[in-house]
């Protein structure tokens, strides 16, 4: 059942970042199809603030892939609900709000 949550929980950010990615590219594909010079354009803030916004946004999706990707990797090891700090066992709330949570809350 954990492993299905994990794996419905990537599948999830792997579709975000897919989308975000696609979303990114067709952002420089326009900037570079156009002659606006950014800096100087009143529209550049708002294309330089966007490209900055889809880049975090994307490296977040991807460091969520990069989370439950290892939580997966705690349950084939059967260390998932430990805490690697204490080595205690993560509260079920815990894990059910954070599912690829490291550490209990106490060490969080």
């Amino acid at each position: 059942m954990v492993r299905d949550e994990l794996l419905r929980l990537r599948a999830s950010a792997a579709a975000e970042a897919a989308t975000l990615a696609r979303d990114l590219e067709a952002l420089f594909a326009a900037s570079r199809d156009s002659n606006a010079d950014d800096e100087h354009d009143p529209e550049g803030a708002t294309i330089g603030f966007e490209r900055a916004q889809l880049t975090a946004l994307l490296s977040t999706a991807r460091e969520r892939i990069a989370e439950v990707d290892d939580a997966l990797r705690r349950v084939d090891t059967a260390t998932y609900g430990v805490c690697e700090r204490c080595g205690q066992p993560i509260a079920e709330e815990r894990l059910v709000a954070r599912p690829f949570a490291r550490h209990c809350m106490a060490c969080a």
